[in-house]
């Protein structure tokens, strides 16, 4: 009997049976929101950057990395799956230097595979396209700046509401028992039309409602109250001046979704600068 050659369909399915090898049980990872801010923060080094390198310090490497960044939004939800994501500068009028980063981390198709078959709330279409934007590599690039932990994105859905994305993200629960750090990567509060651009660099200035704001979210999140923060457009003025649109505060929905009970949060970054932007960024487990 002759033997046949394997098939690119064979093959793929030769690679999905052996997800389970992979992807095998480990401890809890813990959880990420990133206020990733002015994409800079991938060259200078500031007080956000010691924050991100001071975390960086208390995690365990991860198997891959699944990244959920405020600058992906699409119609339906996306992973990347290709091999070697390509480094997206998705930004305009900075320095050439920010521009010459590359973060050369790969991807990963099991980890793409392993969400798409977890997710049952919608059809997960895998993405060989998009890469890595700069809500992701300007701050993975600090917690691990040998770009050796495979990394994939998963982009945000423009079409659904919070809640929609509270309850997806409960069913990547999984992942953090096979070793994938997760991460939402954004701004809790993020208006860039009524920035005080002359005053970036001065950690703690802020408006009143920015504050106001900025401390509510701050107590909730330490309170593990959620359903507030799910409902955030019923909160008030000062809620609706931090969120004008809501891609830079869903991914932290994506991290709160996954507390577990009696998990605690630490806050650190905790700065107001530009008048209207947070730089808040929290660790759960």
């Amino acid at each position: 009997m002759a033997i046949v050659p394997l098939t690119g369909v064979a093959l793929k399915l030769n690679v999905l049976s052996k997800l389970s090898d992979q992807l095998e049980s480990t401890e809890k990872m813990p959880l990420l929101f990133l206020g990733h801010g002015n994409p800079m923060n991938a060259i200078e080094d500031n007080v956000f950057v010691e924050g991100f390198k001071n975390v960086a310090k208390t995690l365990a490497n991860p198997k891959a990395i699944l990244c959920i960044s405020a600058h992906w939004e699409t119609k339906g939800t996306f992973v990347t799956a290709m091999e070697m994501p390509r480094t997206i500068h998705d930004f305009g009028g900075f320095p050439q230097a920010l521009f010459d980063v590359q973060y050369p981390a790969k991807g990963s198709f099991e980890l793409a595979k392993e969400t798409q078959q977890l997710i049952t709330k919608t059809q997960i279409e895998l993405d060989y396209e998009w890469g890595l934007d700069h809500g992701s590599w300007s701050v993975v690039k600090h917690l691990y700046p040998n770009a050796d932990i495979p990394i994939i994105q998963m982009s945000i859905d423009y079409s659904q509401p919070a809640s929609y994305h509270y309850e997806l993200a409960k069913e990547l629960a999984a992942l953090r028992r096979k070793g994938i750090l997760i991460i939402g990567s954004g701004n809790m509060v993020h208006n860039l039309r009524m920035a005080a651009w002359d005053q970036m660099k001065a950690p703690g200035y802020a408006y009143e409602w920015a504050t106001e704001a900025n401390e509510k979210m701050k107590k909730l999140i330490l309170d593990g109250d959620h359903q507030p923060l799910i409902d955030y457009r019923s909160q008030g003025k000062a809620f609706d001046l931090a969120i004008p649109t809501p891609e830079h505060y869903l991914p932290l929905l994506y991290t709160l979704a996954l507390q577990e009970k009696n998990e605690e949060v630490s806050l650190f970054n905790d700065y107001l600068i530009a008048g209207s932007l947070n730089m808040m960024s929290l660790k759960i487990g």
